[in-house]
């Protein structure tokens, strides 16, 4: 009963971390653009790196050219082309 439990387990882990570039518990995905909001302007950057944070609607975008936006979630379209 042990070695189906563990065969059981190998195999969910190995086929939940196949799905794409979806960590299992924190979602992590790989954008290259994105749409910012802020106040009535709207920019189109390129990401360099992005971060959500736990239990919190805020997201951190890092553009190419050195710039940091932190707004709330609702402002941000993040794009994967």
């Amino acid at each position: 009963m042990k070695k189906l439990a563990v065969v059981f387990l190998f195999i969910s882990t190995i086929g939940l971390s196949g799905c794409g570039n979806q960590q299992l518990f924190d979602t992590t995905w790989n954008f290259n653009r994105a749409i910012i909001v802020v106040g009535t302007k709207s920019y189109e950057v390129e990401v360099q790196s992005w971060k959500d944070f736990e239990n919190s609607d805020m997201i951190q975008v890092r553009t190419r050219d050195g710039k940091t936006y932190l707004t709330h979630s609702s402002n941000v379209l993040l794009i994967q082309e």
